[in-house]
């Protein structure tokens, strides 16, 4: 199962090719924020993440309720952290 897990954008990388680096649940990842690129996104803003892919701009508040939902769900959510931490790509 893929989760949509919530990520604060570091910093954007690439401005052409639209691609941000983004922490997730401590694991800097290289994201493709091009979905977002008229919502004027920015480092420290919140997105919810779908494999390599910012799908939303979400607010603090939304992705730390997201994340206890997501926590909430025990082995799966945790299954899906450890592949996540497991191809850490920096």
């Amino acid at each position: 199962m893929c989760l949509g897990i919530p990520g604060q954008i570091v910093e954007m990388v690439d401005d052409t090719f639209q691609i941000a680096k983004i922490d997730v649940s401590g694991v800097k990842r290289m994201v493709s924020v091009a979905l977002l690129a008229g919502e004027g996104i920015k480092p420290g803003d919140w997105v919810l993440i779908h494999v390599g892919f910012a799908m939303s701009k979400i607010d603090e508040s939304e992705a730390q309720e997201t994340m206890k939902l997501l926590q909430g769900m025990g082995q799966t959510y945790a299954d899906e952290l450890k592949m996540l931490h497991a191809s850490q790509i920096e």
